[in-house]
């Protein structure tokens, strides 16, 4: 299945990367599948996606749990926690 992912803020600096179209394999069904998909690609991504960090996820633009299932077509956001002051 194809979906769109973006990166914000600290997230997108670290990586590198604004935005990507991704065909992901059959096993990798929810927005947690995806986080550690993207982890398993190693350096950079296993350390800025890694579940020790602190990081907001949001699924065709609303905030979002691991266990949030995905479609084809949709849109899985990565950002880190809004802090205000």
């Amino acid at each position: 299945m194809k979906i769109e992912l973006r990166f914000f803020a600290s997230v997108r600096e670290a990586l590198g990367v604004t935005q990507e179209i991704i065909d992901l394999p059959d096993h990798v069904k929810t927005v947690g599948d995806v986080r550690a998909f993207l982890m398993g690609r190693g350096g950079l991504w296993m350390e800025v996606l890694s579940p020790e960090k602190a990081l907001r996820m949001a699924y065709d633009h609303n905030m979002v749990e691991p266990g949030t299932p995905i479609e084809e077509g949709g849109e899985v956001a990565f950002f880190p926690p809004v802090t205000g002051g």
